[in-house]
């Protein structure tokens, strides 16, 4: 699935819209990634993994999973305020959970993260990555998106509840590196021609 050749521009306004990413954008994604990482998780993740940032090392990995990833049905997306990157989300085929059987509804890709920048918010920006991705990942042969979500994360189960997605009964836990592990919980969609998103 290639974002390039089957994605459509998708914009709200002339000021806002949502594309595949490109190369030139990792620096951008790694900043937005780092900020939104210090101001919404500082509760969930070490301090060393937010304070120790290699923006360095966070663009060069940004810049290859634009430039090559590691299957078609991997990409990127960018949302943009006029023409600055302030948002983006990344998927891929999604990994079934030790012991669970495939989907009887079809294959699941997986939102592996989707990010906006905290002074962007409130505009729009989350709806339509995650539309957008909906639509790469149908066109792509999907038929349910899911996504890990820290537990104690209830701003981001606000936002995908809001959008029609509800946990699926899946949790894992996360080494960190902190003192204590974090909780992930597995949310989910299907997709029909009319959603989720």
């Amino acid at each position: 699935m290639n974002p390039e050749a089957t994605f459509p521009r998708i914009t709200g306004t002339a000021d806002v819209s949502v594309r595949p990413a490109r190369p030139e954008d990792a620096a951008e994604i790694a900043r937005v990634q780092v900020v939104t990482w210090r101001t919404a998780y500082r509760a969930l993740l070490p301090t060393a993994v937010l304070d120790d940032w290699d923006a360095e090392a966070a663009t060069a990995s940004w810049r290859a999973a634009v430039a090559a990833p590691p299957t078609p049905g991997h990409g990127v997306l960018a949302a943009l305020e006029r023409n600055s990157v302030v948002g983006f989300a990344a998927f891929g085929p999604a990994e079934l959970a030790a012991g669970e059987a495939s989907d009887p509804a079809g294959p699941t890709a997986e939102l592996s993260t989707l990010l906006v920048e905290p002074r962007w918010g409130r505009r729009g920006h989350g709806s339509r990555l995650l539309a957008a991705v909906a639509d790469v990942a149908r066109s792509g042969g999907a038929a349910r998106l899911q996504v890990w979500l820290p537990e104690a994360d209830a701003v981001s189960a606000g936002f995908y509840a809001s959008a029609g997605w509800a946990p699926d009964g899946w949790a894992r836990t996360l080494d960190t590196g902190g003192a204590e592990p974090l909780r992930e919980i597995r949310w989910h969609a299907l997709l029909d021609d009319e959603g989720p998103a």
